[in-house]
């Protein structure tokens, strides 16, 4: 069962077993990159949980680290339930677009259908940063556009500078 902490009327942060974890490096990968993860469609935790064992299991990457869950408001479209938000640091030998191609198969695998902008999903992946590369193109931009005006983006980001984050949680009065 995760720990709640509400931060306002519109934001809660959640901690459970996997998120925020932080496992040992692997030295076999070239790369480092930070993942955005989110849904609103189901249950979205569960769904996280389910996503940290099946990218462990995968040969190309391994997750390294983990964020708190945010779970906020939608933006863009706003008639759809609120997202659960994190982060995960990944380890990886793959360029920028074949990690691409990689995200986008795993969301088809976890149920995401892409039917317009900003709409509800089960899964959204997105790169957010690659190493300290910097890539425009029509479908991919590193460091991804906006994300230090998100807090969707920031609050789990920032979580994986405190390594005691779940000491602090363990301590509270929920």
């Amino acid at each position: 069962m995760p720990l709640r902490r509400v931060l306002d009327e519109k934001h809660s942060i959640y901690v459970d077993h996997y998120f925020p974890k932080t496992l040992s490096p692997s030295r076999r990968y070239r790369y480092r990159a930070i993942l955005g993860v989110g849904g609103n469609i189901g249950d979205v935790k569960r769904r996280m949980n389910h996503l940290w064992f099946y990218m462990q299991r995968m040969s190309l990457l391994r997750v390294v680290r983990s964020g708190i869950i945010l779970r906020n408001p939608p933006f863009g479209y706003t008639e759809q339930s609120d997202f659960e938000n994190t982060v995960m640091e990944i380890a990886t030998s793959l360029e920028p677009k074949a990690l691409l191609r990689l995200i986008w198969r795993i969301e088809k695998r976890f149920g995401r259908r892409r039917s317009f902008a900003n709409a509800p999903r089960t899964l959204d992946l997105d790169i957010l940063f690659f190493e300290k590369r910097s890539i425009r193109t029509k479908e991919l931009s590193i460091p991804h556009p906006h994300w230090n005006k998100r807090v969707s983006v920031t609050i789990p980001l920032g979580s994986l500078a405190h390594k005691s984050v779940r000491r602090y949680y363990e301590n509270l009065d929920i």
